[in-house]
């Protein structure tokens, strides 16, 4: 059973207002945490502090207003780079996961890749780590080639170092969002940095849930959103390595991410703010750093070891239900709260709506993964997913759902 000294959920419950909620007559269960996560207070109300009392544009200004609201901007990009052992400096505000990646797309990838080079994907990763290099490899003439996954949901690492060698990019998730596999991004990146191979990791499953350091990772590029991790939503981050970030042009043109414009040509400021152009979403990226002080408090390790414990037992206690198939590792361990399943002869929207009368919310569909549901000849899967005020009860309640969803459809 789960040890209560990794995380006192009770006593953090009344900092979520919203899982009090009764839904259809039921307390809410939400299972839906790596689509996004709930706010705590402590996060509305650091938001609400700063539109409330220091609201002004950052960089821009010398009255009061200005200083403290660049303070606060820049102390948030402080509070994020020392939350994944990064220099201030590697650290560019985004609006989250998708536009990183796509900042590496168009900064990075249109300005130095060529003709029939490779980039190098794998089959579990979201279309947001996908269709940008989709794209790029559309407009450059480039090649994708994919890592496969094997029986149990894992990346079939062989294929990752037959392939790497011969590769320009490896874009690559830390954690999938449909299987809750934890690939080692070290190794990866190791082999990649051995072979002269740009890496860009897919943390957005990952930050929120177990430690995440560049360093110790060895990435070029690692990229995580805001709203999955406590966060408000339109915020996320892309850190680069300074050394790349110099060289790459600007991903938009406008204000604050130039030195000098002229009539007839520009210069640019210095990384991160040369990719921050226009009005940045401070408001967003005070709520993120007060998420991080949030999950700090807690501790990141306690964090994951109470969601592997939930983990585990939401695996035990579905695997008693007949009919029911869980996708990709079978045990809690080397993966994060993340349980995706089907049940014979019912769709999963069907289920997810029959969950939601009894008030469990849960993702149905392909869960922007559609190569990976194609893989195990699919359409779409039911995905539970947990966070830090998660419990067995909420598990339970999960089982005894799924129970009725079998009484529905025999």
């Amino acid at each position: 059973m789960l040890k209560s000294y990794f995380i006192d959920v009770k006593g953090i419950l009344h900092d979520f207002p919203i899982l009090s909620r009764k839904i259809n007559g039921h307390r809410l269960v939400y299972l839906d945490n790596a689509a996004t996560t709930q706010k705590p207070l402590q996060v509305i109300e650091a938001v609400n502090d700063f539109y409330l009392k220091h609201n002004a544009n950052v960089h821009r200004s010398v009255h009061t207003l200005g200083e403290e609201a660049t303070e606060l901007y820049e102390g948030a990009r402080e509070k994020v780079a020392s939350f994944i052992n990064a220099g201030s400096e590697e650290i560019v505000f985004t609006r989250g996961t998708t536009e990183s990646i796509n900042l590496v797309r168009f900064a990075w990838a249109e300005k130095y890749l060529e003709k029939d080079d490779v980039i190098l994907l794998t089959m579990m990763e979201h279309h947001s780590n996908i269709v940008p290099w989709q794209l790029v490899a559309r407009k450059k003439g480039a090649k994708l080639r994919y890592v496969g996954v094997d029986k149990e949901g894992r990346l079939k690492f062989d294929e990752l170092e037959r392939d790497i060698a011969g590769s320009r990019i490896l874009a690559i998730t830390h954690c999938s969002n449909v299987l809750g596999t934890v690939n080692d991004v070290k190794k990866a990146c190791s082999l990649a940095r051995k072979n002269g191979v740009l890496t860009v990791v897919d943390a957005a499953q990952s930050a929120p849930h177990i430690r995440v350091d560049v360093r110790e990772i060895g990435c070029d590029f690692l990229a995580f959103s805001g709203h999955k991790m406590l966060a408000p939503n339109g915020i996320g981050v892309l850190y680069g390595r300074k050394e790349i970030l110099q060289e790459m042009d600007p991903f938009h043109g406008g204000g604050d991410m130039i030195k000098e414009v002229f009539l007839d040509h520009a210069t640019w400021n210095d990384v991160p703010y040369k990719f921050e152009a226009g009005t940045v979403n401070t408001g967003g990226a005070i709520g993120l750093a007060e998420a991080i002080r949030y999950i700090e408090k807690i501790g990141i390790e306690n964090i994951e070891k109470h969601e592997r414990a939930v983990t585990q037992y939401c695996l035990e206690t579905l695997s008693k239900i007949e009919g029911l198939l869980i996708y990709g590792p079978q045990e809690a361990k080397g993966r994060v709260g993340v349980v995706s399943f089907n049940i014979k002869g019912a769709h999963p929207h069907d289920v997810a709506t029959i969950l939601d009368r009894n008030g469990i919310a849960i993702r149905s569909g392909h869960h922007c993964a559609q190569p990976l549901m194609n893989h195990y000849s699919v359409p779409a899967m039911c995905r539970a997913s947990f966070y830090l005020y998660n419990t067995l009860e909420d598990v339970d309640r999960l089982y005894q759902g799924i129970k009725k969803v079998k009484e529905v459809f025999g």
